[in-house]
């Protein structure tokens, strides 16, 4: 029998951990995406050393799980005396910073792949009509190929998002109180694994799907002129 009492008493905590969940994964998502968008352009060209080196960023970021990139910073930095003698140490030794930093080292890899394949993806007509009304090289990729590609990309990305939001749960390990710190405090509490990890999956289901509706409706909206005009 689940015990309402304990998840009702400790609902400012989850709501606490919630937007601290909130602000952790959305702001590394925009920090990713500017990022990812050069890094994304980068990987298409078929100049060796402007692909070789971003291609092994990506490779590294997607090979390695983000719990351990999250400890080479946050407990890793530190070790080297350049880093604790700079002006960055003080942001550094704060753990929102380090939890911040991974996260947005981590989803520029991933994104900047979903905008590598989304532009590669771009249709030559497309390209050759841009060309045919005189539009230069760089016109081309701001009015024609970079708009079609975060169309194509946008569900991809989406998922994207879910993912990141799911991986910020390891911010926990590092002091930062979000859904999934609330869980445990509350569980080292009161000793209800049930009743405090069942209340951080349904916060985490509700923001699932408070994403997955936000994409749905950026994919009608970007969407709309495939859609079938009405008889």
């Amino acid at each position: 029998m689940i015990d309402l009492e304990i998840v009702v008493a400790n609902l400012p905590l989850y709501v606490r951990g919630t937007w601290t969940t909130l602000w952790l994964t959305f702001a590394s998502l925009a920090l990713g995406l500017v990022v990812a968008v050069p890094l994304g352009l980068a990987r298409t060209s078929r100049n060796p050393l402007i692909n070789y080196p971003v291609w092994l960023y990506t490779y590294f970021f997607r090979g390695t799980p983000l719990l351990v990139q999250l400890f080479m910073i946050y407990y890793g930095a530190g070790q080297f005396a350049f880093v604790r003698e700079s002006s960055l140490w003080p942001l550094f030794s704060q753990a929102w910073f380090c939890a911040l930093l991974a996260f947005t080292l981590n989803t520029a890899a991933y994104t900047a792949e979903i905008v590598r394949g989304a532009i590669l993806a771009t249709p030559v007509g497309e390209i050759e009509a841009a060309r045919a009304l005189g539009m230069s090289r760089r016109l081309v990729l701001r009015r024609i190929v970079l708009p079609s590609a975060f169309r194509r990309a946008l569900p991809a990305y989406g998922n994207e998002m879910i993912f990141m939001l799911h991986g910020s749960a390891v911010a926990s390990t590092v002091t930062i109180v979000d859904l999934t710190a609330a869980a445990r405090i509350v569980n080292s509490r009161y000793y209800s694994p049930y009743e405090a990890f069942l209340t951080a999956a349904l916060f985490y289901m509700a923001l699932t799907f408070a994403i997955v509706g936000l994409v749905k409706l950026l994919e009608r909206r970007w969407h709309a002129h495939l859609r079938p005009l009405a008889p």
